[in-house]
Formats: C-alpha cells, structure tokens, sequence
C-alpha cells in the first residue's frame, strides 16, 4: 500500500485512487491470462476483428 500511495498525486480523489486500483487490476489479470497461454495472437486478432470492423 505504500508503494501505491507514493505514486498518486497528493490530488488525487477518491474516484481517481479508484480508476488506478481498476486499471492495475486489470493488467494483472492480463498478464496472468498471457502466462496462461489465454490470448491470441496479431494474426488471430486481426481475422477476429476484421469479422466487426469490416463487414
């Protein structure tokens, strides 16, 4: 916790320690999803998307 609170700016509000702690959580998981071998590649991406984007 001290780590996280050196890093806010001492304006910060309670919605914006909020958003911090959402967006770190969200990378973690990302990354715990990368490791797990749960995402997809560029190419797999692209012809994923492509089927929203360009149809």
């Amino acid at each position: 916790m001290k780590d996280l609170i050196s890093h806010i700016p001492s304006d910060a509000s309670i919605e914006d320690i909020q958003y911090y702690l959402y967006v770190l959580e969200k990378i973690r998981r990302g990354q715990a999803d990368i490791r797990d071998g749960k995402c997809f590649s560029d190419k797999e991406a692209k012809e994923r998307l492509s089927k929203w984007l360009y149809s």
